[in-house]
């Protein structure tokens, strides 16, 4: 009896999945070493991401950029924030095929990430790219992946990376708090985030912009 409980006992442990390299690897397309959020609230939307870069379970860089601004090349003067979670040199190549995108159809976020994603679902190879985009504009936030998704969040929060979870939830536990706008519950979900998830630092970036309300219909093209 006692060598079959100890034998029960091992596999129960060898078969959990916490802190397991091979479950890491085999979710590796889910969930990335990384936090972005992005928060949007009253005539505001906040993109905001940690700095940590890492390989293994070893610090590579702590204040790595994960943010970036697509400039129109219109005159409005107005641009696309990205983040991204993921390969670095995968999510690059991603960000410039989604500027190609939105030279060809300007001013149009919701459609030029639907291109994208078709792309990154079908060409041979993008879909081998490992890498999760947070995109946003004055009138919508949108996550895509390669799977060929684009989310559109009914909240305005949105996140990518191993502390998405938890920085979600903080900022859906903060944001009908009045006084507190887009960037100061971007902070505080990040923190929380930060103190959680082993893969996320305290070494914010920030990218913010004025938002205004998106024109009906628009979440309806999303899911056609």
């Amino acid at each position: 009896m006692n060598c079959l409980a100890q034998k029960l006992i091992s596999n129960a442990f060898i078969h959990r999945p916490f802190h397991s390299t091979v479950i890491s690897r085999r979710f590796s397309t889910q969930y990335h070493g990384t936090t972005i959020l992005c928060v949007r609230k009253n005539g505001k939307v906040c993109m905001m991401g940690d700095g940590m870069v890492s390989m293994g379970s070893m610090i590579v860089k702590p204040n790595a950029k994960k943010i970036r601004v697509i400039q129109n090349k219109t005159d409005d003067g107005k641009g696309t924030i990205v983040g991204f979670a993921g390969s670095t040199a995968d999510a690059f190549t991603l960000v410039e095929r989604l500027e190609v995108k939105l030279d060809e159809y300007p001013g149009q976020l919701a459609r030029s990430s639907v291109e994208l994603a078709k792309g990154w679902r079908t060409d041979k190879y993008l879909r081998r790219l490992e890498a999760s985009l947070l995109v946003a504009d004055e009138q919508v936030s949108l996550e895509l992946t390669g799977n060929g998704d684009v989310l559109e969040s009914s909240d305005g929060i949105l996140g990518v990376g191993s502390g998405s979870p938890y920085a979600i939830a903080a900022a859906r536990a903060l944001i009908d708090i009045e006084e507190l706008s887009a960037e100061d519950i971007a902070h505080r979900a990040m923190k929380v985030a930060s103190n959680m998830c082993v893969h996320t630092n305290d070494n914010f970036t920030k990218e913010i912009m004025e938002s205004k309300e998106k024109k009906g219909g628009d979440g309806d093209k999303l899911n056609e």
